[in-house]
């Protein structure tokens, strides 16, 4: 478990950023077969693919840096906007880049005048193996995405090699829900956090795995945006429900705290959390207005039906 996947001269390359990268061109490649399958404009499709990235890290990024402002605030500048914009010290946000893609696509849609959800139903499959790839990295960095310490039997105790692990949560933290020091003890030379905690990247990776596997069930639907609002659903309750539940973040509200030796680790509620209610609410009302619109139209005849269920024709390039 080592976050560095390449070192050449002193110039590192992190798993971290191989394997989001490796997440993104399995996608692309998926995509795009199922856009020239669907008769869509695979030219397109690519080139809003690689606006979606640069904007998608935008948008990663500034999520990060205001939700994770205390990390900056004592920088001076302007060394706090190199800081800013160093993506290679890490720290993103995935609703930030699914909200930066998103901004991409209606974009384009705009300009190109096409269906909006056409396009962004073939962009999901993408998404699921950017998470796995994502969690994946994040084991790779040890500090990325941590558990709470628990007592239950799943608990997860970190190899004495993950060094990266070790070291960086025996760093004692100002906030005492998520200092993991008092655990810490040194063995053979080296500090070791000995406590098991919630293995919350593993968490993640198997949530993107289920819903890489789900998208392809999700596609065979004859509605535009299905694929789309059930990925946003589903992110969201495993997410919110199942990783963020156990995961090592501060509570806003500290509604409810249970974590240690002899606790199950459960912190409620994160800021992910919060965001994850609107987003499953207006999930399940847009599945629901899909449920009564009429199939669409095969997109081998190039026309597809309005949200107002009158056909209309793909332009042209679109």
């Amino acid at each position: 478990m080592n976050p560095v996947f390449l070192n050449i001269g002193g110039f590192t390359i992190a798993w971290y950023g191989v394997l989001i990268t490796l997440g993104i061109v399995a996608g692309v490649w998926v995509g795009t077969r199922m856009a020239r399958a669907r008769g869509l404009n695979v030219d397109l499709f690519n080139d809003m693919i690689l606006w979606m990235i640069v904007w998608g890290l935008v948008g990663a990024r500034l999520v990060f840096v205001a939700t994770s402002w205390h990390q900056f605030a004592g920088t001076p500048f302007p060394r706090v906007l190199l800081d800013i914009v160093n993506l290679r010290a890490g720290g993103i946000s995935i609703h930030g880049g699914l909200i930066g893609g998103i901004l991409t696509i209606i974009y384009f849609a705009r300009r190109y005048r096409f269906d909006f959800f056409r396009y962004a139903d073939l962009a999901v499959p993408g998404v699921a193996f950017g998470v796995i790839g994502g969690r994946i990295g994040n084991i790779m960095n040890g500090t990325d995405t941590v558990g709470r310490v628990t007592g239950w039997p799943i608990g997860f105790h970190w190899p004495a090699s993950a060094r990266a692990f070790h070291e960086g949560m025996c760093v004692p933290n100002p906030n005492p829900d998520l200092d993991l020091s008092q655990y810490c003890q040194t063995i053979g030379g080296q500090v070791v956090m000995t406590a098991p905690v919630h293995f919350t990247q593993m968490y993640g990776v198997i949530i993107g795995i289920i819903l890489s596997v789900a998208a392809f069930y999700w596609l065979r639907s004859r509605k535009s945006g299905w694929a789309f609002w059930q990925f946003w659903l589903w992110y969201s309750v495993l997410r919110a429900g199942w990783e963020e539940t156990f995961r090592l973040n501060p509570l806003f509200p500290k509604a409810y705290l249970n974590q240690g030796l002899n606790a199950p680790g459960i912190g409620l509620f994160t800021e992910t959390h919060l965001i994850s209610i609107p987003l499953i609410i207006v999930s399940i009302y847009m599945l629901w207005r899909l449920r009564t619109r009429p199939d669409d139209r095969s997109a081998a005849t190039g026309e597809f039906l309005t949200p107002d269920g009158a056909s209309a024709k793909v332009p042209a390039g679109a």
